[in-house]
């Protein structure tokens, strides 16, 4: 496993010039307006994602193939105990292992803000006061090696393929980039798209400084776990959107060496350094942007 071709030859090659893409398509056609200089920011977020990136290709993405290796080989799991051994069994357990890792993923989404653990390191993600591409690699090193357990749990209990596996990792890491992109799509196309994938403005919404707006939009690719649990929100227009943690609106305290060790230190309240809570006054509905 120390080569995984396919991600190492395809995956890889084309993540990169998506990233690079959306970062012409959001300079283009920005969705909201950056506070902080963009190259600082890409600077700051590439950087702090560096040892993400090693813990990714190291331990993230080969040890939940090798789980799924072992699960097919000793027919562990419930897609090996319940579909026939006929020759359609490879894409009917493909397509259903790829449908459950994206909708366990929105749970895993949920947990890494609800338990006190692993929000210390996510925490570190919705910090960012601006939101864009880069926003995507803006994770903990810590958080991936927590998720490790889970990706592992996930693969072993659901008996999901090797190839549902790799291929979901490509797809989960382009649609994070593109739901993170600060890119202006037509209100209407992205109305249309959000039908089934999570799009930047639903997104940008979870990113919010106000709670019950946090607490939304948890989907990763597709936005329809969001619509089944009633999670989904595309009620508030962009430039209402205040993003980031309330109780870190100082940029100089989100420098490289405060994000690595702020999973470490005492965590604050979800309160405005004044010491109120941010709430919203009125709704503004999304149909007014264009």
């Amino acid at each position: 496993m120390s080569k995984i071709p396919f991600f190492d030859s395809v995956g890889s090659p084309l993540l990169i010039l998506f990233f690079v893409l959306l970062l012409i398509m959001q300079w283009r056609r920005p969705l909201r307006r950056l506070h902080v200089k963009l190259l600082r920011r890409l600077v700051r977020n590439i950087g702090f994602a560096l040892p993400a990136f090693v813990t990714f290709r190291l331990v993230l993405l080969p040890i939940p193939l090798l789980a799924a290796h072992w699960a097919h080989d000793h027919q562990v799991g419930l897609l090996n105990w319940l579909l026939p051994h006929t020759g359609i069994r490879g894409w009917v357990g493909g397509i259903l292992g790829f449908l459950a890792f994206d909708y366990a993923y929105y749970w895993w989404h949920y947990a890494t803000h609800k338990v006190p653990l692993l929000w210390r390191f996510h925490n570190v993600h919705h910090t960012d006061l601006d939101m864009d591409v880069s926003t995507a690699v803006r994770f903990h090193f810590g958080e991936l090696l927590l998720s490790v357990l889970f990706r592992v749990a996930l693969v072993g209990v659901l008996g999901i393929s090797f190839w549902s596996a790799i291929v979901y990792e490509v797809f989960f890491d382009t649609a994070a980039q593109f739901h993170h992109a600060n890119w202006r799509l037509p209100a209407r196309v992205e109305r249309l798209l959000n039908t089934l994938f999570v799009t930047p403005r639903m997104h940008g919404i979870h990113h919010s400084i106000v709670r019950d707006e946090f607490n939304s939009n948890w989907g990763t690719l597709f936005s329809v776990w969001d619509r089944l649990h009633k999670t989904h929100r595309m009620d508030i227009a962009q430039e209402d959107v205040t993003l980031g943690v309330p109780a870190y609106r100082d940029e100089n305290e989100l420098k490289l060496g405060h994000l690595f060790r702020m999973p470490f230190g005492k965590q604050r309240d979800w309160k405005l350094p004044n010491g109120t809570v941010p709430v919203r006054q009125t709704n503004i509905n999304t149909a007014t942007e264009e």
